[in-house]
């Protein structure tokens, strides 16, 4: 099959050949029609974060496309059926291997690019918020990079949820989406601390629950944003990973709990059981257009150096998408 690889001398990306994946007897194949980028391509082809043991070595953490074959145990599933899924790895490919029940039925009314947004992001905001934050109604969420993939996804989800939401956004283009997807408040992070707009924001309690993307260079404002029995979930370190002088008496006079999380290190149970449970909760609200994936843009597969440059950049407000053409 034809897949996007890695060119090791300057990490550029070009398509050339690659073995086609085999299937289990729990296990489809996938055509893949639609896969998406995620920041962690862009560390997996520096060498900063290899795949999971026996994972692909193909970039690519999602796809859609169309059943091909089925395992000789798969039940519920048909060729031809529209699916879309988390992966491991393997996602800029013309083809991939999942578990049965790690795909995602794929509503009439959403396309393969837009399918292909959905699983890395909405299952990353489901876990955060709902596994690991117990975000209830009526509880309040501040949100960074609210116009990313994951801050749009978590968005709509917080809203259906019932929270209150709070998000960061560096532009105002970005701020008004998030608005438009039911943030209750947006604040740009660039007109200095926040944890004073998020405590005028929520008549000087602070929040429930934060989803942070930046890490060290937010420690101290998020710490301070957050209510009594708060938690931080940290997703990522795009602002450094080190922090100094951490007062850990602030954490145990406002009770707060520090929450470290990874999806793509997750064991094939585990994503199995939360895809379940985002489809579930959401699959219907996407059939009808309740919630839907955010697209920034569209891109040919063959364009794919230029789609990560455009995400090295942070120009992107929600998935940037590669349409595979094989």
């Amino acid at each position: 099959m034809k897949a996007i690889l890695v060119e090791e001398e300057d990490q550029s990306l070009y398509i050339g050949d690659f073995e086609k994946p085999k299937i289990g007897s729990d296990e489809i194949l996938v055509k893949v029609k639609a896969t998406a980028l995620n920041r962690a391509d862009l560390l997996q082809k520096r060498g900063l974060y290899p795949p999971p043991q026996g994972a692909s070595p193909i970039l690519g953490l999602e796809m859609s496309g169309i059943i091909e074959e089925l395992g000789a145990e798969v039940t519920g599933w048909q060729k031809g059926d529209r699916v879309c899924a988390l992966l491991p790895g393997g996602g800029y490919a013309e083809y991939v291997s999942i578990p049965a029940d790690m795909a995602i039925r794929i509503p009439e009314i959403l396309s393969f690019e837009d399918a292909a947004a959905i699983p890395e992001v909405f299952l990353t905001a489901y876990l955060n918020m709902f596994w690991l934050g117990d975000l209830e109604q009526g509880q309040t969420i501040l949100i960074h990079a609210g116009a990313s993939g994951v801050g749009t996804a978590a968005i709509q989800l917080a809203r259906e949820k019932g929270a209150k939401i709070i998000v960061t956004a560096g532009t105002e283009e970005k701020r008004e989406l998030c608005l438009s997807l039911g943030a209750d408040y947006a604040i740009d992070y660039r007109e200095g601390p926040f944890s004073e707009k998020v405590k005028a924001a929520t008549d000087g309690n602070g929040v429930d629950l934060i989803l942070d993307f930046i890490g060290a260079s937010y420690w101290k404002e998020n710490i301070h944003s957050l209510c009594i029995d708060g938690k931080l979930i940290i997703i990522g370190t795009m602002g450094g990973a080190k922090v100094e002088d951490v007062d850990l008496g602030l954490l145990l006079s406002k009770r707060l709990q520090i929450i470290g999380t990874a999806l793509r290190t997750q064991t094939p149970a585990k994503k199995s059981q939360l895809t379940q449970d985002f489809s579930g909760f959401a699959l219907d609200k996407l059939a009808s257009g309740e919630i839907k994936p955010i697209l920034d843009s569209i891109w040919d597969w063959k364009e794919a150096n230029q789609a990560h440059a455009h995400m090295e950049q942070n120009r992107n407000a929600g998935k940037i998408v590669l349409r595979v053409n094989s």
